[in-house]
């Protein structure tokens, strides 16, 4: 660990379960805690438990904090209720992804936005330039922890837990709520493509939280998992993740995320580029790629049609829902953004990848 390495406030805790650490975004963090394709498989057929505290927890406060974050994401935040959240990103004035995020809404004068922890430093300083003196900006990431619980048996472990009463929390709601004597925001999203939970603990509380989240899933087979299976969950779901896939230099509409653009809710920052990239059109698109004969895709491949390379990958790896094929996102030209069939370069190797729009993974399949 280098001296610039943060440490999350269950580090111990993770070397006590087994934890293989690796460093990411500025932390060092659990890698896996045995088999990667385990923990996969844990999360989607039972519950995986995640200590995802490296993302950053920003709050916007003050009477002009929904004036200011109108003008900050691309999404219309002024439809949401207090206990409801939404996904969206955050554009630069020439329309490039400064970030994705999701914003919770816990009442009308206060909002959390849950940024990547990789770009919490530069989102801050963007926040608060973008806010200025209309609303107070908070960053409380070393505040807090947060666990997400997910999978098909999440809500079974965590619902008798909690108090009020959860059991009708909708899909990217948010309540305050206690578990035993420690309060904490309880929201219902996640990065998995499965159903969950997402805890935001106050840092003090997070291993009491994680233990008692643990021994109530013992019989319900809850696993500790690590990033390595954290990555192969949210590819196989066709989630983004920036930095990768996404970035300031990808827009919303080339990266398939033009439903997260409301154009029609008055201005915000980047919308005359977007407007003028919409009526231009882009020149590259963002594909699902799945492998057709052995072998990996990697970030970084390249894909071609014939002999002429027409893109390149941006996200890859295994599928363990997929009996264990290899799948990968990127980007290629528009003019083959239609086809069902291109070749992906590997080690000088060129095999078939079958193109696709849609998520390899649904949990209702």
């Amino acid at each position: 660990m280098t001296s610039a390495t943060r440490r999350l406030p269950l580090h111990d805790r993770h070397i006590a379960l087994g934890a293989r650490l690796a460093p990411f975004a500025g932390y060092e963090m659990p890698l896996r805690y045995g088999s990667t394709v385990e923990e996969h498989h844990a999360t989607r057929t039972g519950a995986g438990l995640f200590d995802v505290s490296h993302m950053g927890e920003v709050f916007l406060r003050g009477p002009g904090a929904l004036a200011a974050l109108q003008q900050l994401v691309t999404n219309d935040v002024a439809r949401l209720e207090d206990g409801q959240a939404l996904y969206t990103v955050m554009c630069s004035p020439e329309g490039g992804i400064i970030d994705d995020l999701i914003v919770y809404r816990l009442a009308d004068d206060d909002w959390l936005l849950c940024v990547n922890a990789a770009n919490r430093d530069e989102d801050v300083a963007w926040i608060r330039e973008v806010v200025g003196d209309a609303a107070t900006v908070a960053d409380e990431s070393d505040e807090w922890a947060q666990l997400a619980l997910q999978g098909p048996l999440a809500r079974t472990i965590a619902l008798p837990l909690l108090a009020p009463d959860l059991e009708d929390l909708p899909t990217f709601g948010v309540a305050r709520a206690r578990l035993g004597d420690h309060a904490l925001l309880v929201a219902r999203t996640g990065y998995t493509g499965e159903d969950g939970f997402e805890f935001y603990i106050p840092a003090a509380a997070a291993e009491p939280v994680l233990d008692r989240l643990l021994e109530a899933g013992e019989a319900h087979g809850i696993t500790p998992v690590g990033l390595a299976a954290r990555d192969t969950l949210r590819l196989e779901a066709r989630l983004l993740l920036h930095g990768n896939d996404i970035s300031r230099e990808t827009n919303p509409v080339e990266a398939g995320l033009s439903w997260v653009v409301r154009m029609d809710k008055g201005p915000f920052i980047g919308r005359d580029a977007l407007e003028r990239i919409r009526e231009d059109g882009v020149s590259r698109r963002l594909r699902g790629f799945v492998l057709e004969e052995r072998g990996m895709l990697r970030a970084g491949y390249p894909l071609f049609k014939g002999d002429e390379q027409v893109g390149s990958l941006t996200s890859g790896g295994i599928a363990p829902s997929l009996d264990g094929a290899s799948i990968g996102l990127g980007y290629v030209r528009v003019d083959v953004a239609s086809e069902e069939r291109l070749d992906v370069e590997i080690r000088g190797r060129r095999l078939p990848v079958a193109v696709t729009r849609k998520p390899f993974y649904r949990r209702d399949a």
